[in-house]
């Protein structure tokens, strides 16, 4: 509306009726008013969550879906809680989140927000939403949505937030089919990673809080999606950020956390030893030759990308490919080297690895070297992960041993100072949001990032690309940088890399 206004004041001969009139008075007038944050919030507000209330209380007020987009570590759930605190009482309120976050959502609302009348929905119990009204927050899992679909969706909620909102990022999944099924007065997305691969997933997003803002996917691939991510079209990057600005919100912990310790990041490259090298190029030639099989007239994106990962464990530990073998990790002699030193000097660690076999390798040399830990993975139970951070916090343990997917988010972990990540992911943004479990608010000293990396192979690439993703959000919700997507050709150059030093 506004952008159309203007464009209605330069023609005289414009034609308008009343409710565009109210539109624009009721835009003004929101844009200027600033709602009380409730009384019965457990907590003090800092400025920019004080902003962050305001404005997705304008947003609601204005009919609008939002997507609070601030860094990890700023206070997404505090900020949100307000909020729901706010719109209590126009009915009851629902928030979806990863299953191993669901804990840490139910800490926080009985501890900020203690007025709300609390229902924890779990897999395998009784579950039902019969006697809710005002004041009452159902708080429930992705996996749980999904197959209570029909439930939830029967219901109509004055508020819907769907925390780390990149779970429903590809459209053609049931979890997304499922959200969109959703009834609210006022949809919210919470997510530090609103762009994690290409802006087909933005579509999704904005699909389910502002349906038909972006058009058809069919449209917006034409418009958008194609000119930027193949031809760099800065025009129509431009235009879109023009488009979603207004229903995004995003803050880096640079731009308003001035007093968090400083991070230190620190890529250590090792070099492989030679049975290591020799198997690691078996794997490569191996994953090159079946890119393209007898048969087959282009390159097969899906097996590309089985021998890319294939490779990748190469680099984490041989027994990964070959386990009826005796080996000697590089990675893991490394990693045990760096713990007994911080041991020695009074550190406590995170490690995070994306392999849950690797984990357990990892794991029994811990137990070797009588170095204690906790443990977390997509296998622990909720209240499980809820008990181990709460024991890790209280100091009992040297090391929190972690899968990346499982324990990347929704974790607050600033006992640690310390975190180590034993393979590269894809995307830069996961592996930071895993880092700020450790550098967030209520950290009090520097934290110190290490990515261990094998000299001279694959995960030097994906290194080398990781500029390239971490451009992908800041492009649009920025307005600077590049948006790019890995083609199956690109792909194949990876196994194409010069092998191993020394073959």
């Amino acid at each position: 509306a506004p952008h159309l206004s203007g464009l209605i004041e330069q023609e005289s001969s414009a034609i308008t009726d009343q409710r565009w009139i109210e539109l624009l008075t009721r835009h003004e007038s929101l844009s200027q008013w600033e709602p009380q944050i409730p009384s019965t919030l457990q907590a003090e507000l800092r400025d920019y969550q004080r902003a962050g209330f305001t404005w997705m209380v304008r947003h609601a007020e204005a009919g609008a879906g939002a997507c609070l987009a601030d860094d990890m570590g700023l206070g997404k759930t505090l900020q949100t809680l307000a909020l729901l605190l706010y719109r209590a009482p126009l009915g009851a309120a629902l928030v979806v989140a990863p299953t191993s976050v669901c804990g840490n959502w139910v800490q926080e609302a009985q501890r900020f927000s203690p007025t709300l009348d609390l229902h924890w929905l779990c897999v395998g119990g009784k579950n039902q939403l019969a006697d809710l009204g005002p004041n009452s927050l159902v708080i429930l899992s992705y996996t749980l949505f999904q197959q209570e679909t029909e439930m939830i969706s029967n219901h109509h909620w004055a508020t819907c937030v769907l925390d780390e909102a990149q779970a429903i990022k590809n459209p053609g999944t049931k979890r997304s089919q499922a959200a969109m099924k959703i009834r609210a007065d006022f949809r919210l997305l919470t997510t530090g990673t609103p762009i994690e691969n290409h802006l087909g997933e933005l579509w999704n997003l904005f699909r389910f809080i502002n349906p038909g803002l972006l058009g058809s996917l069919d449209t917006f691939t034409e418009k958008f999606s194609h000119p930027i991510e193949r031809h760099g079209d800065v025009e129509a990057r431009e235009q879109l950020r023009r488009l979603i600005q207004p229903f995004i919100l995003r803050r880096t912990k640079s731009q308003v956390l001035a007093e968090l310790p400083q991070r230190t990041e620190v890529m250590l490259q090792l070099e492989a030893t030679s049975e290591e090298q020799a198997m690691y190029e078996a794997v490569r030639l191996e994953a090159l030759e079946n890119t393209t099989l007898p048969g087959d007239e282009q390159p097969n994106r899906i097996k590309v990308l089985a021998g890319i990962m294939k490779l990748r464990r190469a680099c984490c530990h041989g027994a990964l490919i070959l386990p009826d073998r005796p080996w000697i990790s590089t990675k893991i002699t490394a990693l045990m080297e760096i713990l007994e030193e911080l041991k020695e000097s009074g550190h406590r660690a995170l490690v995070f690895s994306q392999f849950v076999d690797y984990l357990s390798l990892i794991r029994q040399s811990l137990e070797e070297h009588r170095i204690t830990y906790q443990y977390l993975d997509g296998s622990t139970p909720s209240a499980e992960r809820a008990k181990r951070v709460k024991s890790f916090q209280e100091g009992t343990d040297d090391i929190f041993l972690i899968s990346l997917k499982a324990g990347g988010v929704g974790l607050n972990l600033t006992a640690a100072d310390y975190v180590i990540h034993m393979d590269p992911w894809w995307n830069p943004a996961v592996e930071d949001q895993a880092s700020d479990r450790a550098h967030r608010m209520g950290q009090t000293r520097p934290v110190t990032v290490y990515r261990l990396i094998i000299k001279d192979s694959i995960e030097e690439k994906i290194v080398a690309l990781h500029e390239r993703k971490r451009n992908l959000a800041d492009s649009l919700l920025e307005g600077a940088g590049e948006t790019t997507t890995l083609s199956t050709e690109e792909l194949i150059s990876l196994l194409q890399n010069q092998p191993c030093k020394g073959l």
